[in-house]
């Protein structure tokens, strides 16, 4: 052990508690600060090649200023294992090591105490600088710390500036948030000194302190909304289940009760609309449906295209597609200017709506229908007759003929055992028919068989896909979903995206 030959310094105490207090940050942080400016003016002084290290009494404020040497064998390497030479600034072999402890091994420590530096007024003004920056990293330090956990959170913030639609907010004087033009409500002019509430949508570092991005456009802001302005919702009593926005224009909510005493749109609206007319405000003006959420998916799109009034509903739950609909003169409203009602409607259910006319639709069925009854006549070799009762008893492919128990066949009224049998023999020879056909072109077009056999396409989409260049599971993978539907055709985004996304599992699994 060496002999210390440093003095008492309390007043160093002193001012780490100060500043610790004063900039509202751990004393310890201040301390560490302190000690890093006392290592760069012991190196300015002793060297930049010796390894410094200075530490400072948490109690008296006594600086020990050693030079610490690694105890080292006669082959030296770093982690690649290749050889390095000998440093003596650094550096002591175990022989020499030994001489001042007997104990000492390879890869322990020798350290040599130093003589105090001079806190003359150079140095004084380096280890300010030091420190003044040190704590400027633990202040933004702690501001990211202090808003990266509060993502999709509420915040009150006043407007500092507005540069060409990119607003600042000033929030509660910790730090700046950020709402970018497209997270900002269209046509919605903010001011400075505006008070506004927004959502913490991310929080990233920065060289100049953490970046807060916020969002008013955001659905889940609309949740917090009714979270913060509804009772109920705060409490649990009543649940958000989805929500579809056009900022600042239109949104649809749907809500449930957890009690069935409890009416979940009243509660949500108010007496005379006055809850829901707070979050309407903040919102610029939005215009809000409030809807009965119900897990009965037909009766959720009739409630979420109102205020349409639908006639009939027609559910096709393998597509996730609902055909609604409506009398001629309510056509229009169903839609919604520029398709916004049935737009909002679909993302609010999470699937495809279709709104038409009763004689739109039954052009539709009657069309449908036909192409099918050709479809089954052609692909079968059967008459008329038998091809409209298929598809009257809902048969729409091939495959679910080949496939479908014998005896759900039989029990079509004019059907026996030897025509059910004869049907399914039909329907399986022109499968395996088609099968091969599709083996054939795929292989001739080049495409691989993680996309051959990928799920969720039809053998006419994936020969599609391949005629367009698509021919692995990584090239569907790397398209966008406006580039699918361009491809495919019949298809919404919203199914091209759920496609992509199914075809890029692989990239996570291996991940």
């Amino acid at each position: 052990m060496y002999k210390s030959l440093s003095l008492p310094r309390p007043e160093l105490v002193a001012i780490a508690n100060s500043v610790s207090l004063e900039k509202n940050i751990d004393t310890e942080i201040v301390f560490k600060a302190l000690e890093a400016a006392v290592e760069k003016v012991a190196k300015n002084k002793y060297g930049y090649d010796y390894n410094i290290i200075a530490s400072i009494d948490r109690k008296d404020g006594k600086i020990t200023i050693i030079k610490r040497l690694t105890v080292v064998g006669d082959k030296i390497t770093d982690e690649n294992g290749e050889e390095i030479p000998f440093d003596a600034n650094t550096m002591i072999s175990v022989k020499d090591a030994k001489k001042k402890d007997a104990t000492l091994e390879e890869g322990s420590f020798v350290d040599e105490e130093l003589l105090p530096v001079d806190f003359g007024r150079s140095n004084f003004q380096a280890v300010r600088q030091i420190v003044l920056q040190k704590i400027k990293s633990a202040e933004k330090e702690k501001e990211f710390a202090e808003f990266s956990d509060k993502g999709l959170t509420i915040i009150n913030g006043i407007v500092k500036r507005n540069e060409y639609g990119v607003v600042y907010v000033d929030i509660n004087g910790k730090a700046e948030g950020i709402i970018k033009r497209n997270e900002g409500i269209p046509r919605e002019n903010l001011h400075v000194g505006d008070r506004i509430r927004a959502l913490i949508l991310e929080v990233k570092r920065d060289n100049s302190g953490p970046q807060i991005f916020l969002t008013r456009s955001h659905p889940m802001f609309l949740a917090k909304l009714f979270e913060a302005e509804i009772p109920e919702v705060y409490e649990g009593a009543i649940e958000i289940k989805s929500v579809a926005r056009d900022p600042g224009s239109r949104a649809k909510v749907a809500v449930i009760a957890k009690e069935s005493s409890l009416d979940p749109v009243g509660a949500c609206v108010g007496m005379k609309g006055s809850r829901i007319q707070n979050i309407v405000n903040e919102l610029a003006g939005e215009k809000i449906d409030v809807i009965e959420w119900t897990e009965n998916v037909a009766s959720l799109a009739v409630e979420a295209l109102s205020p349409a009034k639908i006639v009939k509903v027609i559910v096709d739950e393998e597509a996730k597609k609902i055909e609604a609909v409506v009398e001629d003169d309510q056509l229009s409203l169903a839609i919604g200017r520029h398709g916004q009602n049935v737009r909002l409607a679909s993302q609010l259910i999470g699937w495809g709506i279709d709104v038409m006319s009763e004689d739109q639709s039954s052009e539709k069925r009657q069309k449908d229908v036909k192409e099918r009854t050709e479809k089954f006549i052609a692909a079968l070799d059967i008459d008329d007759v038998i091809a409209h009762l298929l598809v009257v008893e809902g048969f729409s492919s091939v495959e679910e003929i080949a496939i479908v128990p014998i005896d759900e066949l039989k029990s079509i009224e004019g059907f026996d055992e030897d025509v059910a049998t004869e049907l399914q023999s039909r329907a399986k020879a022109y499968v395996e028919k088609q099968q091969k056909e599709f083996e054939a072109e795929s292989q001739k077009i080049g495409i691989d068989n993680t996309l051959a056999s990928f799920e969720g396409l039809t053998s006419e989409m994936i020969l599609k896909l391949g005629q367009s260049g698509v021919k692995t599971l990584d090239d569907l993978a790397d398209l966008a979903s406006d580039e699918l539907v361009d491809i495919l055709g019949d298809m919404t985004e919203k199914e091209a995206e759920e496609i992509i996304m199914k075809a890029r599992a692989h990239w996570f699994d291996e991940k």
